[in-house]
């Protein structure tokens, strides 16, 4: 039995297929965003032990890469599918064939390959402008707004290095009326109980002390 050689147009792809037919999903080179393909029920499926090791070799081959990249080959020059399908009929295997083949055309109208880097992307990574991928050739509005907001929030930034944030006064304490005891607020009486405010000034620092001070608060001057 000959050997299931499938050449795809990019190796950036899993294989998605099950028990009940045939499904791949194609990525994009640049962003990595994928393309499911539409479901190919398998005309063969229904045959007993047809797909028993199928399920534990794509377990084990998903779980250690998280794709199955078909078309590349391994070190003994055996095709991976071969490898991850044998001892499949020929009747699957040409199914599966046929399914991969019609896949891949469906693919292709939703990936561009870039001429210079020859990476194959979506449309959402390719410059229709310049027929190349945005890699090779960025948007030029995309840029030029990228820079603006970069040097937008660079200035702002600046700026508020040397904005003096606080606006309040450090020196500002609070006076605590000399009758009630309680904080006596800004003005010239207590609004608590009614009393003066009346500060008395340290003739030595010239800090202001409660009129019932016996010493200044500041440098310890007899008041009295």
């Amino acid at each position: 039995m000959g050997e299931n050689k499938l050449i795809p147009f990019t190796d950036n792809f899993s294989d998605n297929s099950s028990k009940a037919g045939f499904k791949f999903t194609f990525f994009c080179d640049k962003c990595g965003e994928g393309y499911k393909t539409k479901f190919i029920k398998s005309k063969t499926s229904s045959k007993k032990g047809l797909f028993d090791a199928i399920g534990k070799a794509a377990s084990a081959l998903g779980r250690a890469t998280g794709r199955y990249n078909i078309g590349r080959t391994v070190d003994d020059g055996t095709d991976i599918v071969s490898e991850k399908y044998s001892g499949k009929s020929a009747a699957w295997r040409k199914e599966h064939e046929k399914a991969f083949e019609k896949a891949q055309n469906e693919a292709k109208g939703y990936f561009n390959r870039c001429p210079s880097c020859t990476k194959w992307v979506c449309d959402n990574c390719w410059n229709g402008n310049k027929d190349l991928c945005i890699g090779c050739a960025p948007r030029e509005s995309v840029e030029v707004s990228k820079a603006r907001a970069d040097r937008m929030s660079k200035e702002i930034e600046e700026q508020a290095k040397k904005t003096d944030v606080f606006t309040g006064d450090m020196d500002e304490q609070e006076v605590i009326c000399p009758e009630c005891g309680k904080p006596a607020g800004k003005g010239d009486f207590c609004t608590n109980c009614g009393a003066s405010l009346e500060m008395k000034e340290c003739p030595k620092c010239g800090a202001k002390n409660q009129t019932d001070a016996a010493f200044c608060g500041e440098c310890g001057t007899n008041l009295k």
